[in-house]
């Protein structure tokens, strides 16, 4: 379980496609300290570190990730997003994320209003996606809050910390993100068959 509270940014370092599997090689300041068979929330997906080398890991990304997510778009050089799991005595600082990716979504807008930056986001409906205004959304891994949610559009306002210290300052107009919905939102649509 993540929290949407990126870390650091890697970059990716390799790719290397295996079967229709894609595997990539990430490099990072916590690259180091990860260890085989972790979990780590890669642009908010949750993938398996298998491999380790100085200053790099390695984890595979198999046909249904790629369906659905943006993570077979990544080129060599492009940067990513990543968190770790929570620990146990870990303080939520953002919502609950589980690093499984509903479906991506396309910026439609993003302007600069002096200080932060809005963004307007679609996506396709669906039966279990809703957005609520002031709800939770995860946008490539990062805990953000919904605004102006009307049918499959919402908006976003970043600060400049998160600006800075995560890839959203490289999405534009036309972007495609990994969105993951607020897990009780879902839970609350399935029940009441929305």
């Amino acid at each position: 379980m993540f929290t949407g509270i990126i870390e650091v940014i890697g970059t990716v370092s390799a790719l290397e496609n295996h079967k229709g599997n894609l595997d990539l090689w990430v490099s990072s300041p916590i690259s180091s300290q990860l260890k085989i068979d972790q979990s780590v929330s890669h642009n908010g997906v949750c993938l398996t570190v298998i491999e380790l080398r100085e200053g790099e890991h390695r984890v595979t990304a198999i046909g249904e990730t790629l369906s659905k997510t943006t993570i077979g778009q990544l080129k060599v050089g492009d940067a990513v997003n990543l968190e770790r799991c929570m620990p146990a005595d870990g303080r939520f600082d953002g919502h609950i994320v589980q690093g499984h990716v509903d479906q991506t979504g396309e910026c439609t807008s993003m302007k600069d209003e002096n200080g932060s930056w809005l963004f307007e986001f679609r996506y396709k409906p669906s039966a279990q996606n809703i957005v609520v205004d002031k709800g939770s959304i995860c946008i490539n891994g990062i805990s953000l809050t919904a605004f102006d949610a009307v049918d499959n559009r919402f908006k976003v306002a970043i600060i400049p910390y998160t600006f800075a210290n995560t890839n959203i300052q490289s999405v534009k107009p036309g972007s495609l993100v990994n969105l993951e919905f607020d897990i009780i939102g879902k839970y609350v649509a399935r029940l009441l068959k929305l």
